[in-house]
């Protein structure tokens, strides 16, 4: 049974809210770039798209298995990455082909 607090809001009618404990929850790791949290580096783990022009596209703009990738920015569908010292836009499309690694570098 948990640990509860209890609040009166109006004289014979009581609330009761439950002690939720945050430290057992593990952070939730990217699985794509779409996950990703802005301002953090990611390695890449690869490049799945059933397009093969998606394929071939990433490969042009240097995301290879075991690059690093910084997501700069979110605006709508836009994704603003930083790969290899250059900076490009792509769309979610592209973002959810790119799958990361578990561990952040």
């Amino acid at each position: 049974m948990t640990k509860q607090h209890v609040f009166a809001v109006r004289p014979g009618f009581s609330f009761r809210w439950p002690a939720f404990k945050h430290k057992d929850k593990q952070p939730r790791v990217a699985r794509d770039l779409s996950e990703a949290k802005v301002n953090r580096e990611y390695l890449i783990e690869g490049v799945v798209s059933d397009d093969k022009q998606i394929v071939q596209f990433l490969f042009t703009l240097g995301c290879f298995q075991g690059e690093t990738i910084t997501l700069i920015s979110v605006l709508s569908d836009n994704y603003t990455i930083a790969v290899k010292d250059a900076r490009y836009s792509i769309d979610i499309d592209l973002a959810k082909a790119i799958k990361l690694s578990a561990a952040t570098v």
